[in-house]
């Protein structure tokens, strides 16, 4: 994602994300003539039998951020349910675990599914933190070898473990986004939780470059940073957006986004954008605290709709 020549990075620090410097990074669109594979394929994978609504709300945010199809992969026995939540999704019963999570032989099953896909989301209300990482290994390994392949975003349970998986996400050239709060990214770096809350900025940078990947680090402000590229951040949001289910959202936003066609900064970029300006609307109506995550979600399309006047 190249910033506009007069917001080139300086030694002031990263790039602040406003509504006139992402008019000029337009989201692509996909014309009044496209049919639904025209605005792109997701496929989200996650949830658990105590988690199950995180799918739901990411799933949905896809579809809000302008995605023509939605699939939806989970636990088999809560499968039918959330097919009947979000009537608008193909949603696939996959192999459970003791401990309700999905069992990491379900990996080749996603692959397939994955390779008709533009961005696959893989994390949100996942349990069984062990089946998680090994799901997630073979799931990266399984998407190295398409060109380009979908664009992969890891949020949540699945971001644990990615230390190991370092060289195949290098692989992926730029093609992964990942979702990390401030504890996760500690935990990805080996460090304290503080030492990335005192320079989150340093922080997106180091595991953007040496994982090869985009970082949507995200806080009361979020920093994004890609290989090579100018770090972004963004902080115009507010504290009611630090409620549960608010990540689940962000990263289905995102991977709607990809699905259409966005480059991987380009949709971290806006999707943090319109999930911050999502809830500040919310906000502006309701107050800034007590607003639900699953409220974020109307409000997306009509701040696409003004962004693209």
């Amino acid at each position: 994602m190249n910033a506009p020549s007069n917001d080139a990075p300086s030694k002031n620090g990263p790039i602040r994300i406003t509504r006139d410097r992402l008019r000029g990074m337009a989201l692509p669109h996909p014309g009044e003539q496209a049919d639904k594979d025209g605005r792109g394929r997701v496929l989200v994978v996650g949830g658990s039998l105590e988690v199950p609504g995180a799918l739901l709300l990411a799933g949905t945010a896809a579809l809000r951020a302008g995605a023509g199809k939605l699939q939806m992969a989970t636990c088999r026995s809560i499968a039918p349910h959330l097919g009947l939540a979000v009537p608008e999704a193909l949603v696939a019963g996959l192999p459970e675990t003791p401990g309700g999570g999905i069992a990491a032989e379900a990996a080749d099953d996603l692959c397939r599914r994955a390779e008709r896909c533009n961005a696959v989301l893989i994390g949100p209300g996942m349990m069984d933190a062990e089946a998680v990482a090994a799901l997630t290994a073979k799931v990266v390994a399984g998407l190295e070898g398409g060109e380009p392949g979908p664009t992969l975003v890891v949020d949540a349970e699945a971001l644990i473990g990615l230390d190991s998986l370092r060289e195949a996400l290098c692989r992926r050239q730029g093609r992964t986004i990942i979702t990390p709060h401030a504890g996760e990214m500690a935990g990805l770096l080996n460090v304290s939780r503080e030492s990335i809350e005192s320079d989150p900025a340093a922080a997106a940078r180091r595991v953007a470059d040496e994982y090869q990947l985009v970082v949507a680090l995200k806080g009361a402000c979020t920093c994004i940073a890609e290989p090579g590229g100018p770090l972004w951040r963004y902080e115009d949001g507010n504290v009611g957006l630090a409620t549960s289910g608010s990540g689940d959202t962000l990263a289905g936003v995102i991977a709607g986004l990809a699905a259409r066609g966005a480059e991987p900064a380009q949709a971290a970029a806006w999707g943090v954008f319109l999930h911050g300006e999502a809830g500040n609307r919310l906000a502006a109506g309701r107050g800034t605290l007590g607003f639900l995550a699953r409220e974020l979600l109307a409000e997306i399309p009509p701040i696409m709709e003004e962004m693209a006047g």
